[in-house]
């Protein structure tokens, strides 16, 4: 009986060295997952879908799904085994490298969505301790300030990404058996899926370039064209975190007109939202970054080997 038990156990080994490793069930899972990953990206490349904190949740989400498919392989015996046995430093070395650049973006990003939820708490609390008369120019100003320093980092990330992207598709190929074949696709594929996601993460943050002619005001000018550019081409601005950029610049404008009452109720509903939507994307790219380490640790762990 005990034989009988054990049999499939011993028999699962063989069948994945004998039939194709995509048979495996974590390669179906690794695929299904990629699979909705891709239908996802689809979606958002998209210009008539809602790309807003909710789309880019589910993409950390089913990344971190994702990676963690990939350090299950990653730590197979037999993986290692087929890794090894090919001499394939180079494409250990070539994962690690890709996978420091994923890792540094990410925290980037962990850094910046902080920052902006610092400055929405700030907003919330001035128009709730001060009403109309909140001061609202000064904090809005600290606010779309900060906002474009940290666009320099979302273009430098931006940059980085574009380079591994280049890199992964343009990765060499390699003489391997079958088994080893599937994990280099891995690799690839989760590096180059979770490089489209970073990228929509950074793009959702991001707003048009400003520059500072006259008056600490030109600062948001950039708002108010983009606000007419959307409206003469039809589109609707869907994105929580320009849709509070714009809503700023019209509490300005309207401020200067004595009548800013409608507007700052308005502001205060959509700092509630960006900050419940902060708080999500904080969590998920917390959990998202945890698994990038991992996946290195483990990339680090075969190097070593």
């Amino acid at each position: 009986m005990r034989c009988s038990s054990a049999s499939p156990c011993l028999h699962l080994p063989v069948r994945t060295i004998s039939l194709p490793s995509r048979e495996h069930p974590i390669f179906l899972k690794f695929d299904a997952i990629l699979n909705h990953l891709k239908t996802w990206q689809i979606l958002s490349a998209s210009e008539t879908a809602p790309f807003g904190a909710d789309s880019i949740q589910i993409g950390l989400v089913g990344l971190a799904e994702l990676y963690n498919c990939v350090d299950e392989i990653l730590q197979s015996p037999l993986a290692q085994q087929a890794i090894l046995r090919h001499q394939s430093g180079k494409l250990v070395e070539e994962a690690l490298e890709g996978s420091l650049t994923l890792i540094d973006t990410c925290c980037t990003a962990k850094d910046m969505l902080l920052m902006m939820k610092e400055h929405v708490l700030t907003l919330q609390s001035a128009f709730r301790r001060k009403g109309r008369n909140s001061g609202s120019e000064e904090h809005i100003y600290a606010y779309v300030s900060s906002r474009n320093k940290v666009q320099k980092d979302i273009s430098k990330c931006l940059l980085s990404l574009k380079k591994l992207k280049s890199k992964v598709g343009c990765s060499s190929a390699i003489d391997a058996d079958q088994h080893l074949l599937e994990i280099i696709r891995v690799i690839r594929e989760s590096s180059s899926i979770a490089i489209s996601i970073f990228q929509s993460f950074l793009l959702f943050f991001s707003m048009p370039e400003m520059k500072t002619t006259k008056g600490r005001w030109s600062l948001v000018s950039k708002l108010k064209q983009l606000r007419s550019s959307s409206a003469d081409k039809g589109l609707e601005i869907i994105n929580e975190v320009k849709s509070l950029d714009l809503c700023l610049f019209s509490l300005h404008e309207k401020s200067q007109a004595n009548d800013p009452k409608a507007e700052v109720q308005k502001i205060k509903g959509m700092l509630e939202t960006v900050n419940l939507s902060l708080d999500s994307l904080e969590a998920e790219l917390e959990c998202t970054s945890r698994c990038l380490v991992q996946n290195r640790v483990s990339l680090l762990n075969i190097l070593t080997q």
